[in-house]
């Protein structure tokens, strides 16, 4: 008859006459659950859904486990969550909660196929890490790395997701450029020092209309911080001038944040840039639909994910239910209810489509 192994007690001060006992039995318990608001976003804009149909997969589709959304989830899932390293998912791969997100059928991974990964839903950093490195030259017969970003299908992917936020057009709208420093601390392919910043770092290129990103553009830093801002604003411009041909337009400088780019290469600096751009943009979508008219209307990123998204529960499963218990005396019970008509009642459900880019422009 098996027997389960004695969790190890951790004795600290007593209370009074009370001992005061710790141990690692209480079950599957996540600290992410306000992630479920973002799956909901998710289910309601498919911001990943989309952004995953911007890469082609030379994999053998008989002989792989993790889809190229599942990748794609599971990364922009944890930066939105506040995990940007990617030793982080050899943890998260455990998380029950995370595979929920991911939307894997199976939340412990009891049923995967090779042994070493039961017990581990999701893909841990090997996997991730291939996806960011793989060339542009990758096909079927690459090794290991053959999931290849389409670079100009990326850029055109943020103008469509700020259209399809907005199905009436403004009448007027503003694009924010800014150009800012990226500091690097090795010797990643395109470095250089710059003197206004005082350190080797890139230059990359941010555009906004509002608060919502239209592009992110990863530059070395031994160019003007205006280079290459036309090409990108006439590329924007006439994207958004095929669906709404009577807005008028008009630039001014917006401030952002830097991103973490420590990969030897500039594109697979590029791909980590724009996987943590998705993440904002999943983070906008679900401030401008979930947080509408809440007192977090206006938070940054950062207070949203501390307050309402890093939330612990318990989770349970069985065959035909999902049990997330969440704290009865959290203090944000009427705000994550407010969140959640929000976005139950948005009509707006995105259908997935392929991005069409403005004829004559790359």
């Amino acid at each position: 008859m098996s027997t389960e192994c004695n969790k190890q007690a951790f004795d600290f001060q007593a209370l009074g006459s009370r001992n005061v006992t710790a141990t690692f039995d209480g079950g599957a318990i996540t600290s992410d659950a306000g992630g479920l608001l973002l799956r909901e976003v998710e289910a309601k804009t498919g911001i990943l859904r989309r952004f995953a149909e911007c890469f082609t997969d030379h994999r053998d589709p008989e002989r792989i486990e993790h889809t190229v959304q599942d990748l794609v989830s599971q990364r922009v899932f944890g930066l939105a969550l506040g995990y940007e390293d990617l030793n982080d998912h050899d943890a998260l791969r455990h998380d029950p909660l995370f595979a929920l997100l991911v939307n894997k059928a199976d939340l412990t991974g009891q049923d995967r196929s090779r042994r070493a990964d039961q017990g581990k839903a999701l893909t841990g950093k090997s996997t991730l890490n291939r996806l960011e490195r793989t060339p542009v030259g990758a096909n079927k017969k690459s090794r290991y790395k053959k999931i290849v970003a389409r670079h100009r299908d990326i850029d055109s992917f943020f103008v469509e997701t700020f259209l399809n936020l907005h199905p009436q057009p403004p009448t007027e709208i503003v694009l924010d450029l800014d150009a800012t420093d990226d500091p690097i601390h090795s010797h990643q392919l395109g470095r250089f020092f710059h003197g206004y910043y005082d350190s080797y770092c890139y230059l990359p290129l941010y555009i906004f209309c509002g608060e919502h990103l239209l592009c992110a553009k990863l530059r070395p830093s031994d160019i003007d911080g205006a280079a290459g801002s036309q090409k990108q604003v006439a590329r924007i411009v006439a994207q958004i001038r095929q669906r709404w041909p009577k807005v008028r337009i008009k630039e001014q400088q917006l401030c952002l944040f830097a991103d973490r780019t420590s990969c030897a290469t500039m594109r697979a600096n590029q791909l980590r840039l724009w996987m943590s751009s998705v993440a904002y943009t999943l983070l906008q979508a679900f401030r401008q639909i979930g947080l509408h008219g809440t007192e977090m209307a206006k938070s940054r990123c950062d207070t949203i994910r501390l307050r309402l998204l890093k939330l612990g529960a318990l989770i349970r499963t069985s065959v035909r239910q999902v049990w997330i218990s969440l704290s009865e005396i959290s203090p944000v019970q009427r705000l994550f209810s407010q969140v959640y008509e929000n976005l139950r009642r948005w009509p707006c459900c995105l259908p997935s489509r392929r991005i069409v880019r403005p004829p004559g422009l790359l």
